[in-house]
């Protein structure tokens, strides 16, 4: 219970002030301060929950964990549950503070969404999309696992991780908003409907692929130290 807790409490931290920042401040401080929202999020989740379940907030990072063997599936259910039901908590809290606003349209403005494709942000195709979001979350896996093996310096992994992902958004947000978190895509997905909810299967598939081939690459001790 401890862990589903803190995974819920985690990955609606992420999704309420990472695509919150775009929603409610995206005017103000711009794609660098939104990927810096999105990062800052996991470094503060990171040493707040990380002691109680490691600071996954995301079913790629428990997928690659489960593929690395790191992670009984057993567990790796029970922290999917536990994200799934923090990202739609996280949505719902970040409409209802939406809604607040005079002119806030949830079809116009949105939730922070991912997506691709005309009318999206840099208008990128399906093909860019999906490359982007498995490389990404490949990369951002390959720097959980190596960060959190036992060869690693202790302390510091929170800082690395975060800073990947602001790193990952800085270059991405213009692709697919950045997902390389299926929870954080369904969250404002459910929420918004329509477009968003029809693509969400790319947001699925794509980070769990790239999740997978870093939790291979683990099992194998090719990019980790642990004994």
């Amino acid at each position: 219970m401890k862990t589903f807790v803190a995974e819920l409490i985690g990955t609606m931290t992420l999704v309420l002030f990472g695509c919150g920042s775009a929603v409610l401040a995206g005017g103000e401080v711009g794609q660098l301060g939104i990927a810096f929202a999105f990062g800052l999020s996991i470094v503060a989740m990171a040493y707040g929950i990380g002691p109680i379940s490691g600071c996954h907030i995301n079913p790629a990072v428990s997928f690659g964990a489960f593929v690395a063997g790191r992670l009984p599936m057993k567990d790796m259910l029970t922290y999917w549950a536990a994200q799934f039901i923090g990202a739609l908590i996280a949505a719902g809290i970040l409409y209802l503070i939406a809604s607040g606003r005079p002119g806030y349209d949830l079809a116009v403005n949105g939730l922070g969404q991912n997506g691709w494709g005309e009318g999206y942000l840099g208008g990128y195709g399906l093909t860019a999309a999906f490359v982007f979001e498995v490389v990404a979350t490949f990369i951002f896996l390959v720097v959980i696992l190596g960060s959190t093996s036992k060869g690693a310096p202790a302390g510091f992994a929170g800082i690395s991780i975060g800073m990947t992902l602001v790193m990952i958004h800085i270059v991405g947000i213009q692709v697919t908003g950045v997902s390389v978190n299926p929870a954080r895509s369904f969250g404002p997905a459910v929420f918004v409907g329509g477009k968003a909810l029809t693509q969400l299967w790319l947001f699925f598939v794509a980070p769990l692929i790239g999740a997978g081939l870093a939790g291979l690459l683990a099992s194998m001790r090719l990019t980790t130290k642990d004994d």
